[in-house]
C-alpha cells in the first residue's frame, strides 16, 4: 500500500466519524473532508480535518495531492428527505454533482479504491421483505433519487476508468460509540431514535407517531436499525478487500430484522425506565411502510456481520450518549 491515508469526505458527520474512528484503530489515517454544514469539529478525533465542498474541485483536487490516500470512503452529502422534497435542486447539486467532481479528481489522481454511503432509501416502495441487492430500484423522493444516481456515476466510471468502488445500501443507523466520544448529534433532528430520546429526556413535548393506520401488526412503519459501530466495521471491512483487489460490489447494510415505531418507543421506555410521551401525526411524504434489508450478501463477500444491532444495545447506547456530560453541552 502506498499510502496509510484514506480520504473521508463527510467524515465530521455521525457515520462518518464512527467510520473514522473504525479507520484508526486499524492503522490507517482519516484525512477527514468536510464543510461543517451538518458534521461537527469535535467529532474528528482521529485524523486531520481539512475544511471544503464537496463540489469544490481544486480544493479536493489539492487535498488529494496532498495526502495521496490509498482509498476514498464518501460520505458528503445531503441526507433529509423531507427537506430534499422542498429542495431537490439543492439535493442534486450536493448528492449527484459532488459525486461527480469527486469521481473525476479520484480518477485523475489514480486512487482505484472508492466506498459510497448510499441509502435504502433507492429501492422505494418495497415488493417484498427483506429487501435484497435484486431488488428493483424505483426511488420516490428526491434524496432517494440524487442517491441512486450518485450509484450509477460511480459504477459507470468504474466501467470506463478502472475505478473499484464498493456500495453499501444502509437501512437505519442508530446507536452510539460505547465508548462515549461519537454519537448522533444532528443540528435539526429527524431521526427516530434521537428524537424518542429528547422526548424522554423532556426535551420535547412528545414523540410524532407519523401514521398508525399502515397495514402493519401495530400500525406503525417498520424498519431495520442498524448499529453504528457495526456499520463502521462493515465500511473498514469493505475498504480491505478493495485494496486487497476485490471487485466492485453493491452491498445492504442491514441486520433483516425489522422493529416498528411503537416497538422502539416501548424498548426505550424499559432501557431508560422513563415514559415516552407521544403524539399521533398524520402520515409523512416518503415514508415507506416496511423497510427491512436482506444482508446476506454483504456477511458473505465481506465477510462481516452485525455485533451490535440488538434493539436494546443500540438504545442503551443511544441513551448512555444522549444523557452524557459531554452531549449536554454541545451548541446544535
Amino acid at each position: 500500500m502506498s499510502s496509510q491515508n484514506i480520504l473521508v469526505t463527510g467524515g465530521a458527520g455521525y457515520v462518518g466519524s464512527h467510520v473514522c474512528k473504525a479507520l484508526a484503530e486499524e492503522g490507517w489515517t482519516p484525512i477527514t473532508y468536510d464543510n461543517l454544514s451538518n458534521g461537527h469539529e469535535w467529532a474528528v478525533q482521529w485524523g486531520p480535518l481539512e475544511i471544503g465542498d464537496i463540489r469544490d474541485r481544486e480544493r479536493l483536487k489539492s487535498i488529494v495531492q496532498t495526502y495521496n490516500p490509498a482509498g476514498a470512503l464518501h460520505f458528503a452529502g445531503r441526507i433529509e428527505v423531507g427537506e430534499s422534497i422542498r429542495q431537490p435542486i439543492l439535493f442534486y447539486d450536493i448528492n449527484v454533482n459532488g459525486t461527480l467532481v469527486l469521481v473525476d479528481v479520484l480518477v485523475e489522481a489514480g486512487v482505484e479504491a472508492l466506498i459510497f454511503s448510499s441509502t435504502a432509501a433507492t429501492y422505494g416502495l418495497l415488493n417484498h421483505w427483506p429487501v435484497s441487492e435484486e431488488h428493483p430500484c424505483a426511488p420516490f423522493t428526491p434524496y432517494g433519487r440524487s442517491k441512486f444516481m450518485a450509484e450509477q456515476v460511480i459504477s459507470d466510471s468504474g466501467t470506463s476508468h478502472g475505478l473499484k468502488w464498493t456500495t453499501l445500501r444502509y437501512f437505519n443507523a442508530a446507536g452510539a460509540a460505547p465508548s462515549g466520544e461519537l454519537g448522533e448529534a444532528h443540528r435539526n433532528e429527524i431521526h427516530l431514535i434521537p428524537l424518542v430520546i429528547q422526548a424522554a429526556m423532556g426535551k420535547r413535548q412528545a414523540f410524532s407517531i407519523y401514521g398508525t393506520d399502515y397495514a402493519t401488526p401495530d400500525g406503525t412503519c417498520i424498519r431495520d436499525f442498524i448499529h453504528v459501530t457495526d456499520l463502521a466495521a462493515a465500511h473498514v471491512s469493505a475498504l480491505k478487500r478493495l485494496l486487497g483487489g476485490g471487485e466492485s460490489v453493491l452491498l445492504n447494510l442491514g441486520t433483516g430484522v425489522g422493529v416498528s415505531v411503537l416497538e422502539v418507543v416501548k424498548a426505550l421506555e424499559e432501557v431508560a425506565g422513563v415514559p415516552v410521551p407521544t403524539e399521533i401525526q398524520d402520515r409523512r411524504v416518503g415514508d415507506p411502510p416496511i423497510l427491512v434489508g436482506d444482508p446476506r450478501r454483504a456477511q458473505t463477500v465481506l465477510p462481516w456481520m452485525p455485533q451490535r444491532s440488538d434493539l436494546i444495545s443500540i438504545l442503551a447506547d443511544a441513551w448512555a450518549w444522549h444523557t452524557s456530560d459531554f452531549c449536554a453541552q454541545l451548541e446544535l
